[in-house]
């Protein structure tokens, strides 16, 4: 054990850190044998304006798998699942398979979700952060980049929550006051940050309607809830045996995933549609909104590559949204709905860090409802 000195501590009460700590490292694309658990990796030292962050939970996401499977790569045209359990897409080219479109550099600790404590703290950072409980807002800006979209991810571009430790701008660890466990709010930041993002930019109020895809999943059942927070009326597209628990979320409606929209709607019948999957069912989705409605997406697992008639999208008037940074008031809007018990967590299972393999595999098998939660000091 060492004893962190200088400005990694306060002055009156020392905090002995280890020297090492146990990681998940991404070695490259590929399988899951690309995922190299370890005890013996170095503890990081909070730089200027960052804190240290002892983790307690850690939530799994698609972005995991893409990213390990190399599926942001402009070559692949296929859902990431389709290969996300053998040696994925290790052979594409290694260009555009990150969130920026630059290649990662691996060895890469993943993890967007972390939910800790700040155990220590670089220049510039008060002191009085120490032993605070955080979340971390996986989009990390530079406060003197005037660019709002140039953006580093948490876990993509730079180390992630799958660690005993984490260090992040310090300006990007939310104090949080709540009585949920680790777990439960380890579930909340990349999902339900990406689904207030959606709902954000198509502007939903209260009143409209508002189709949720793959709601049975971490982003669509934040959505779910979110979109009812703001009392708006939520048709929901899960499959058949998780129609029940979508439905507790607070959906009005559960359409099975694989039905015919139009047929179980009608054409024009809705006003914003939150979007995760895209497919086939791409086509469908634009069909059933108003004219001048919204279609909000952050994600593509059902396949990235779509089908799309412009005269739909130009004679009806209709907005189409991307959401991949969040705007500038999302997540400390989602610190304060979690405060005020607005919206709750959806835990399906978790998992002991060194469980990492069975837990994405649990995650890919697509048989739960919410987040699956890595323990990183388990």
């Amino acid at each position: 054990m060492i004893q962190r000195v200088g400005r990694f501590r306060p002055a009156s009460s020392p905090i002995t850190l280890p020297p090492v700590m146990r990681a998940v490292l991404l070695t490259g694309f590929g399988g899951f044998d690309r995922l190299d658990y370890r005890t013996d990796v170095p503890v990081p030292s909070p730089g200027a304006g960052e804190v240290l962050i002892r983790v307690g939970a850690a939530g799994v996401n698609n972005t995991d798998i893409n990213t390990r499977v190399g599926w942001y790569s402009k070559e692949i045209n296929e859902p990431a699942t389709a290969t996300a359990g053998s040696a994925g897409h290790a052979g594409s080219r290694p260009d555009g398979t990150a969130w920026t479109g630059s290649p990662p550099q691996f060895p890469r600790i993943q993890g967007a979700d972390a939910c800790g404590v700040v155990v220590a703290v670089g220049a510039q950072v008060d002191l009085t952060r120490i032993g605070q409980r955080v979340l971390v807002e996986p989009a990390l800006r530079a406060a003197d980049e005037p660019d709002q979209y140039r953006i580093v991810y948490f876990g993509s571009e730079c180390d992630g929550a799958f660690a005993e430790f984490t260090r992040v701008p310090s300006a990007s660890a939310h104090r949080i006051d709540s009585s949920l466990s680790d777990v439960e709010l380890a579930s909340f930041p990349c999902a339900y940050s990406a689904a207030e993002n959606m709902l954000t930019r198509a502007a939903v109020t209260a009143g409209e309607t508002v189709v949720v895809t793959g709601a049975s999943g971490g982003v669509g059942s934040a959505a779910v809830q979110l979109a009812c927070r703001r009392r708006a009326t939520v048709v929901a597209v899960a499959a058949e045996p998780k129609a029940a628990l979508v439905a507790a979320l607070g959906a009005s409606r559960v359409v099975p995933r694989g039905a015919d929209l139009i047929g179980a709607l009608g054409p024009e019948s809705v006003d914003v549609v939150a979007d995760v999957a895209g497919g086939a069912q791409f086509p469908q989705l634009l069909t059933v909104l108003k004219r001048g409605g919204r279609y909000a997406t952050a994600g593509a697992i059902a396949g990235p590559i779509v089908e799309l008639d412009l005269r739909t999208l130009y004679l009806k008037d209709l907005r189409l949204l991307g959401c991949t940074v969040l705007e500038a008031d999302v997540f400390t809007n989602l610190v304060r709905y979690i405060q005020r018990g607005d919206i709750r967590p959806v835990v399906a299972k978790t998992y002991p860090l060194s469980a990492i393999v069975a837990a994405q595999q649990d995650f890919l098998s697509k048989r739960h409802v919410g987040k699956i939660v890595l323990l990183p000091s388990a």
